[in-house]
């Protein structure tokens, strides 16, 4: 590997957005958020600058780090930094950059030349599914599945005057799709299935406006919390009024996302806003690229 003249590698990897609709553990899409760590000088131990709050490690504790060595445990301690504008915890993938961030070092460090479906199996095995990290690695709107070994993806791409509307509510709290004594019906997951298939066809038919008719008909999340269901309903109640039908909830965080044209987006932000809605929101546009390395 060839260091850049800074002697840094730099990689840059996009917040993710995943479970679009039906598309639970499947489908993501990639926002331009970025998390971004610097690669300095080797060190006699791991040191991991960063300001994200002392719950997150700064020495080999920390998840780019473990991600690293247990990519490739030969790989010696370096100085990281990190600068993110993702929140943490709130359903846009954070633990997934770092993650994406460890595999992508490990692969520049070690001279892995790890391919893209490489390096997504990596990731989705330390996930435990694919979504997030299919889209951070790839880029634009991405379809995946993970058997618990292997990820099979398809990256396709959403019409660029297309741009997400984030509205994040101020609180971290998860929500759990199922709890673990109670089971989806039959028929919701038989219609679940029929819906995303709808979906990814729409979309690979450049069909927008038949893809986002399929986006909140996804039964799923009949078992999310109430609190979050309130806030989905909010914003989709608003969206609709607006004529737009492509609400969703993000990851089962505390993040509700709205798919648009930025003219249908401020819309929908002016009348959240009239609301008194207690939270950020913020129009963002779709990262194209994915993860991305300099200094390789």
């Amino acid at each position: 590997m060839e260091m850049n003249k800074l002697g840094k590698v730099i990689v840059r990897i996009p917040a993710t957005s995943a479970n679009l609709g039906p598309g639970v553990n499947s489908i993501g899409i990639a926002l331009k958020l970025y998390y971004t760590v610097i690669v300095e000088e080797p060190t006699s131990e791991w040191r991991v600058n960063h300001a994200l709050g002392e719950q997150i490690p700064h020495d080999e504790n920390n998840l780019i780090v473990k991600t690293i060595l247990k990519i490739n445990p030969d790989i010696k301690p370096h100085q990281l930094t990190v600068m993110s504008d993702i929140p943490v915890m709130h359903g846009l993938g954070s633990s997934t950059t770092a993650t994406v961030a460890g595999i992508k070092i490990a692969n520049a460090l070690g001279k892995m030349n790890l391919s893209l479906d490489e390096q997504i199996n990596l990731g989705s095995r330390m996930e435990k599914h694919s979504n997030n990290v299919a889209s951070a690695i790839l880029g634009d709107l991405t379809i995946s599945t993970f058997d618990g070994n292997l990820a099979t993806t398809v990256k396709t791409t959403i019409p660029k005057n297309i741009k997400a509307l984030v509205s994040i509510k101020n609180s971290s709290n998860q929500s759990k799709i199922i709890a673990d004594n109670e089971m989806i019906s039959y028929k919701d997951a038989v219609n679940a299935s029929s819906f995303s298939n709808v979906f990814i066809a729409a979309i690979m038919s450049n069909e927008w406006s038949k893809a986002t008719s399929m986006m909140e008909l996804d039964h799923f999340y009949k078992y999310i919390s109430s609190d979050d269901g309130y806030n989905l309903n909010l914003i989709r109640n608003i969206a609709h009024r607006v004529g737009v039908h492509s609400t969703y909830l993000s990851g089962f965080g505390s993040t509700v996302v709205t798919l648009g044209t930025e003219s249908e987006l401020n819309q929908i932000r002016d009348a959240l806003s009239d609301q008194d809605f207690k939270g950020s929101l913020r129009i963002i546009n779709i990262d194209r690229d994915g993860a991305q390395v300099r200094g390789e």
